[in-house]
């Protein structure tokens, strides 16, 4: 019973210390990434019609199972007018290593550096990967896992593919959210 307790606690405060600001079914205001090379780039100049954020990893073995199948989504979904953007907010990844690292997986979309995940923060995100699927609107219209399993032979459930269809089709996503799993952003130390 203590730890449960502790571990509500704890999940409360983590919660408040990242200041979560964007939170599905609200809007999502313009912020700023930095390509590999260092150059800042607004949301507004990456976003379409229809745009998953994709926070990755370039240690995570888990991150690491999903690569093929993030530019699997990419490569069916990106004709339909759906933008992908890669946020890798890990401190411990510098740019030079989230370059090569995409380069070598041969990724189709940008991986952009969140330094002091910042927008890890105000998205709430935690784990690697986590996705974020943001409607024409503006609005978080899902929020969680790719799918349901690290490993492709057991998925049973496509929680991004199903959320995709919904909102290219015009309807509302029905399972709008799920559990994102993975290993945790390595955020970096603030000043106390």
């Amino acid at each position: 019973m203590k730890r449960m307790l502790f571990l509500g606690i704890a999940v409360l405060l983590a919660t408040s210390a990242f200041g979560q600001e964007f939170k599905l079914g609200g809007p999502v205001a313009d912020f700023t990434l930095q390509t590999v090379k260092g150059q800042n780039v607004n949301f507004s100049q990456l976003r379409g019609d229809f745009t998953v954020l994709m926070f990755v990893a370039t240690q995570c073995p888990v991150s690491n199972a999903y690569n093929e199948r993030m530019n699997a989504l990419f490569r069916d979904y990106s004709s339909k007018g759906v933008k992908f953007v890669g946020i890798n907010s890990n401190s411990t990844e510098p740019a030079a290593e989230v370059e090569s690292h995409a380069a070598k997986h041969g990724f189709g979309f940008a991986v952009y550096k969140d330094y002091n995940n910042v927008v890890a923060d105000r998205f709430g995100a935690t784990v690697t990967p986590e996705v974020f699927l943001i409607d024409r609107n503006g609005v978080i219209a899902y929020h969680g896992s790719i799918d349901d399993s690290q490993n492709p032979a057991n998925i049973k459930a496509q929680g991004l593919k199903l959320a995709l269809d919904a909102a290219l089709a015009g309807k509302p996503v029905e399972k709008a959210s799920t559990k994102a799993f993975g290993c945790t952003i390595k955020r970096a130390r603030t000043a106390s």
